[in-house]
């Protein structure tokens, strides 16, 4: 597998007022579930030192058929867009690929 095809994603979470815990918790049944899917490589999730409620969640899947097929799942559906998406006050998503610099 070429690591140009693979596909990085960054998401900056802020959870809104007082909805960390529920925002965790969410992405604690998130996480296993996505490492499950056979296209997911990674997914680590760090938490701002000095930000509260702010996440940053390191995504990385094997080609963009793979985040295509992660984005449709029915937890990514049910767990990030119905009930995560709303607890948030702000959200940015970069997708980016490794460049080769040789």
């Amino acid at each position: 597998m070429s690591t140009a095809e693979q596909i990085k994603v960054i998401a900056r979470w802020q959870s809104a007022s007082g909805a960390i815990g529920r925002v965790l918790s969410i992405i604690a049944e998130l996480r296993p579930k996505s490492l499950a899917e056979p296209g997911c490589l990674g997914y680590e999730v760090y938490m701002g030192v000095d930000t509260p409620g702010s996440l940053l969640l390191l995504e990385s899947y094997r080609d963009k058929a793979a985040l295509e097929a992660h984005r449709q799942s029915e937890h990514y559906q049910s767990l990030v867009v119905k009930r995560a998406l709303p607890l948030l006050k702000d959200r940015r998503v970069e997708f980016l690929r490794e460049q080769d610099l040789a």
